[in-house]
């Protein structure tokens, strides 16, 4: 640190005076970005398939008539969707550093 000495001559006495050190405006620096963290998250997709075998029975009697019996069968399927919230964290505020209490303005 330098200091700034004014030197002056009064009634024949030699002194220095030291004045008060100046203040420059405050300098910004480039701000500073850490590398992102990357997370991975997985997504489970539970899938039933269903699978429909059908049987029939043709019934032949030894008489002259053949019988045939049916038995149709459908199938619906439903759709539903579930959903979960986790959260993983907080949101940021970026006015508010998440380790500091934050201080009054000018303090």
């Amino acid at each position: 640190m330098s200091h700034f000495k004014h030197h002056h001559h009064l009634g024949g006495h030699c002194g220095a005076k030291e004045c008060p050190p100046m203040v420059a405006p405050t300098q910004y620096d480039p701000g500073m970005t850490d590398p992102a963290q990357n997370s991975v998250q997985t997504t489970i997709f539970p899938h039933v398939v269903n699978h429909v075998h059908p049987t029939h029975t043709t019934h032949v009697n030894k008489h002259v008539y053949t019988h045939k019996h049916y038995f149709p069968h459908t199938d619906s399927v439903v759709n539903e969707c579930y959903e979960n919230h986790v959260f993983c964290g907080a949101p940021v505020n970026p006015c508010c550093p998440p380790h500091h209490r934050p201080r009054p303005f000018g303090f």
